[in-house]
């Protein structure tokens, strides 16, 4: 199976491009220039892009970053060739280096010596096996203090390059060779096991992309090879560091940083590129905590303001009128007014749009609830961006308890994506359903396990994909519990998941011991295989 582009990352692509290069370097000049103000004096960026448009994104850095900052082009081969016999092929990708000041973090890079140098240079090997190549041993300069007979041989023409105690130091050591005939000089030996190599320069043809077998391929399209990042982080920073890739895609950058014993963040547009970077990081063993944060509000209330907001990003009555119209036609609606919670009607259902920053809560469901049934109405849409945790569970049976069909909608993110409306790409899904059984199997201790998992519309998945799914976990890609939520952050206290090696999927975690008894929150949170969150909690009391 193959993981086909989310219509978010379609509209993404599409923003970038709608308008040809223009558009695309609009977007990059902006990003870039932000980035620069993120990165520290000592900092350095690394953009990797096609050579189509590198001469562009080149002109950008240079305005960014101005001329006189330190800088190069690299050229990355990345494939051995094409088969198009028209023209050249193109076999490289550019990665353009440029630094907010003179002042950077630097450690320079090898790679190792070919096999033909290695035969021709370092022909020698001590009685231990040691390989070295022979060096003279004379300065390059005149220095008359450095002229003195050393072991019987008269020093050269401008003096040895070391002093004697040095000199004899070196012998001592078995790093002066003395000649096998007379009338020879005396040689320093340099040894293969002490040189570093060769050093990297803006070539980089030794390092090849990932291939479909290899154990980092996480199947993502656009995934770069652990080795090329590897160079890249090493050259330009030190353990501790923060390294930064803002558009994050398969997890390389950070799986690398990870390793090195970097800190690190990431971002990316889509949930598929999350989760794969999420997995991909509890593979490294000993890898540190880390946290996922959904940023979506404030750029929802930034979208809310300059798109129907007077005074850009302020918001008003109006502004919020002119939000709930636009929803309401996104839908299909129709606004219904007189009514305080229920917003319109689609068909013989009454709908309910949910604020752009904040969940849609219980006490908002049921209140929409109490307005349908006022009105007697049998049928109510909630459409919200984010959900209170535990809602669904609740809300369902109770407002079939009164007489209302209750249906909960997802707002896609792709009605904040201009074309993404246009071209009527918009779908809104129901919520996902999950059911879980926590059971006290003995003191102190708890398990959770996974009973059924459905997602809704499933007539809107792929054929090939649908054909692959035998039973509701077949639909689950990862699951994971904190064992005592907070309200807050979620704290990955157990977690399985697939990998290309192992499909299987544990659906009872291993049993959790708490230290004490009392009331817990148990948070289940489920990634299902097209990225997508479903998450609930449950008051679990331990005796």
């Amino acid at each position: 199976m193959t993981k086909q582009q989310s219509t978010i990352e379609e509209k993404a692509y599409r923003d970038t491009w709608g308008k040809g290069i223009d558009s695309y370097l609009q977007m990059m000049y902006e990003r870039l220039l932000l980035m620069r103000e993120l990165l520290t004096e000592d900092g350095s960026i690394y953009v990797h892009i096609g050579p189509r448009i590198g001469c562009r994104i080149k002109v950008l850095l240079e305005d960014i970053f101005g001329m006189g900052s330190p800088s190069t082009e690299i050229c990355w081969k990345r494939v051995t060739g094409h088969g198009d016999s028209q023209r050249w092929g193109v076999i490289h990708d550019l990665i353009i280096w440029h630094t907010k000041s003179d002042n950077f973090a630097w450690n320079p890079q090898y790679e190792p010596y070919s096999s033909e140098y290695l035969a021709s240079k370092y022909r020698y090997q001590t009685i231990n096996g040691r390989r070295y190549r022979l060096d003279n041993l004379t300065s390059p300069n005149p220095r008359p203090n450095m002229t003195y007979e050393w072991r019987g041989h008269k020093p050269p023409q401008f003096g040895w390059r070391y002093k004697y105690e040095t000199m004899e130091k070196l012998y001592t050591e078995g790093r002066i060779e003395l000649p096998k005939k007379e009338g020879g000089r005396p040689q320093f030996r340099r040894f293969l096991d002490e040189m570093p190599g060769v050093p990297v320069g803006t070539i980089w043809a030794d390092i090849s992309p990932v291939n479909s077998q290899a154990i980092e391929d996480t199947r993502y399209d656009t995934q770069k090879p652990e080795t090329l990042l590897e160079r890249i982080i090493k050259a330009s920073s030190n353990e501790g560091n923060l390294v930064a890739d803002f558009f994050c895609g398969s997890g390389t950058t950070l799986a690398v940083a990870e390793k090195l014993g970097r800190r690190w963040i990431g971002c990316d547009l889509g949930r598929f590129a999350i989760h794969t970077t999420r997995k991909r990081l509890l593979d490294i063993e000993g890898c540190k905590p880390f946290e996922i944060l959904n940023l979506g509000k404030y750029e929802r209330q930034y979208w809310q303001g300059v798109t129907f907001g007077e005074q850009g990003t302020h918001v008003t009555e109006q502004t919020l009128y002119e939000y709930l119209a636009f929803m309401l036609k996104l839908y299909g609606a129709q606004p219904v007014p007189g009514l305080t919670h229920l917003h319109g009607k689609k068909g013989k259902a009454m709908v309910h749009i949910g604020a752009v920053d904040a969940p849609v809560t219980i006490d908002e469901i049921d209140t929409a609830i109490a307005e349908c049934v006022q009105c007697r109405q049998t049928e109510l849409h909630v459409l919200g961006w984010e959900w209170e945790i535990g809602l669904y569970d609740l809300m369902i049976p109770e407002a079939k308890k009164r007489g209302v069909k209750l249906l909960l909608l997802q707002i896609p993110r792709e009605v904040m994506e201009r074309q993404a409306v246009d071209k009527g790409d918009i779908q809104f899904f129901e919520l996902a359903y999950l059911e879980v059984n926590i059971l006290t199997p003995r003191k102190l201790a708890a398990t959770v396990t996974l009973k059924d998992f459905v997602i809704p519309n499933t007539e809107l998945i792929p054929e090939e994909v649908r054909t692959k799914v035998k039973k509701w976990s077949d639909y689950i890609d990862y699951w994971a519990v904190d064992w005592d939520f907070q309200d807050d952050t979620f704290m990955q206290g157990w977690v399985t998941y697939r990998t290309r090696k192992d499909r299987t999927l544990a659906l009872t975690s291993d049993p959790h011991t708490y230290e004490e008894p009392g009331r817990y929150r148990v948070f289940v949170k489920v990634v299902d295989i097209f990225g997508n969150d479903t998450s609930q909690v449950f008051d679990v009391e331990v005796q």
